[in-house]
């Protein structure tokens, strides 16, 4: 260890310059958002939507912008601030006994961003879905009412449309090449708090989530609130890397965990729903699992890599092909799978009818299959139509179910549960449920099958408030309910 005396106070201070001036480069290269925000800014937009309602319905509860993404703690503040919102029963003494009119109420309040000159914006599917009407905001505050052109649940995404011409807009770039660690800005409207920007790094790549497997998110920690949904995520170079979906959060606010859809599955997905309004994704007809390192060593594999094919759907483009139960995918079209979740991401990138190159290690070797690429909307459509049959009208609660298929339980990762299949309308808006949602427990009691879930539903005593537990798009949720009749 070097020891340095230092005799004057002009060397002490010499001493110091050097220290101070010999601090990490990194230290002294924050980046400086200005000029990205003054030239990005105009392009972001701020959607608000409305739905019709029968005024009975309307009554029951508070509305005002944007409740629907607000947590439920934090809306008996916001009812304050929106002082045409109301109670329960008090639209009613404004109308007859009986009477039933139509009436707009609030339903999502979220953002957007032009990506073309002639009025396309991209925003998520959940800020415009069941909307009637969505208006479209500019950075000019000038308002404009958009159409949908088409919108794709699977990966929360949706296209506008707003008439216009030489409008400002943005790029999408090319996400495959964002680095994690790299600085990424949004601009949104978290709680109607519109042109807010916010800033982060990239946290990590290829994050699966629950609520759309198909979607190999990019993990920031830049906030994101309540209406951010739908907005942009730039790189340095003032270019969409990511479209604002989701947060994972305790508490119903930030939690320095944020996730974006790619600009490379976005691009893909505009194209689709520009041409089509609709999206067609690529399916191959196999339940996978994860490897772990027992099963890696059990299949004579060095590193737990890859994903496991635990079935093979019958008549699938899989069983088709070749592949078997057993198999081990490790690339689909040369790309490596590391995860199991990524052959879910390929496959569902690839058009249907096209082959597509899968290699697998079988009996400890390793060996190419071609698979010609089926259809998804096909399969699910097949699905729906057999599931027809099976499904068990509970008339107590309005509501048709159907058993939780394979498929179904497995991207959900569930174990047990119903399928709601069809809703009534005034069982719709008093419990919010909807078609597509999955019944888990009711009454504190697990549902198993659609007649055990039917006697529950018989057994329900009258006037008392009833807990139903609901998994929507991959979230789950609580409901209480109070049965009159």
């Amino acid at each position: 260890m070097i020891k340095l005396k230092l005799s004057t106070p002009v060397a002490a201070l010499s001493v110091l310059m050097l220290v101070l001036l010999a601090r990490p480069a990194w230290a002294a290269s924050l980046p400086d958002f200005t000029e990205l925000v003054e030239q990005a800014a105009p392009a972001v937009v701020n959607i608000s939507t409305t739905r019709e309602v029968d005024q009975r319905q309307a009554s029951r509860q508070f509305n005002f912008p944007g409740q629907d993404q607000i947590p439920e703690i934090f809306r008996e503040f916001f009812k304050h601030q929106f002082p045409d919102a109301a109670p329960q029963g008090q639209h009613d003494q404004d109308q007859s006994e009986g009477g039933s009119v139509p009436r707009s109420v609030p339903q999502s309040l979220g953002s957007g961003f032009l990506i073309s000159d002639d009025g396309y914006i991209l925003t998520n599917h959940h800020v415009i879905a069941e909307a009637d009407e969505i208006l479209v905001r500019l950075n000019d505050r000038s308002e404009l009412m958009a159409t949908l052109v088409g919108s794709d649940e699977r990966s929360d995404l949706a296209l506008l449309k707003i008439a216009g011409k030489n409008l400002p807009h943005l790029t999408l770039a090319d996400s495959d090449a964002l680095k994690v660690g790299e600085w990424v800005l949004a601009i949104g409207s978290p709680f109607g708090f519109d042109y807010s920007v916010t800033a982060g790094i990239v946290s990590a790549k290829g994050r699966d989530l629950q609520s759309e497997t198909y979607v190999p998110f990019i993990q920031t920690d830049v906030a994101i609130n309540p209406g951010n949904s739908g907005g942009p995520l730039f790189n340095l170079a003032g270019e969409v890397v990511g479209i604002n979906s989701q947060i994972y959060t305790r508490s119903g606010g930030f939690m320095g965990l944020s996730f974006a859809i790619p600009s490379n599955m976005a691009s893909r997905i505009v194209e689709q729903l520009r041409d089509s309004g609709e999206v067609n994704r690529g399916w191959l007809g196999v339940h996978i699992q994860e490897v772990s390192q027992d099963l890696a060593e059990s299949f004579g594999l060095d590193k737990a890599v890859g994903a496991l094919i635990a079935e093979v759907v019958n008549a699938s483009p899989a069983a088709q092909g070749g592949l078997q139960a057993g198999d081990i995918i490790t690339h689909v079209n040369g790309r490596e799978v590391i995860k199991s979740g990524q052959v879910v991401h390929y496959v569902g990138a690839l058009p249907p009818g096209k082959k597509a190159a899968f290699t697998v290690v079988r009996d400890g070797s390793s060996q190419q299959i071609m698979v010609e690429i089926g259809s998804l909307a096909d399969a699910e459509a097949k699905a729906k139509q057999l599931a027809k049959s099976q499904d068990v009208y509970v008339q107590r609660l309005g509501l048709s179910v159907l058993p939780l298929d394979d498929d179904l339980a497995t991207e959900l990762r569930l174990n047990y549960g119903v399928v709601i299949s069809k809703v009534d309308a005034e069982t719709a808006a008093e419990l919010d449920l909807r078609a597509g949602d999955v019944i888990t427990s009711m009454a504190n009691r697990r549902v198993v099958d659609a007649q055990q879930f039917a006697d529950l539903a018989t057994a329900l005593p009258k006037g008392r408030s009833i807990a139903i537990r609901v998994v929507r798009n991959g979230r789950s949720m609580y409901q209480a309910f109070r049965l009159n009749d």
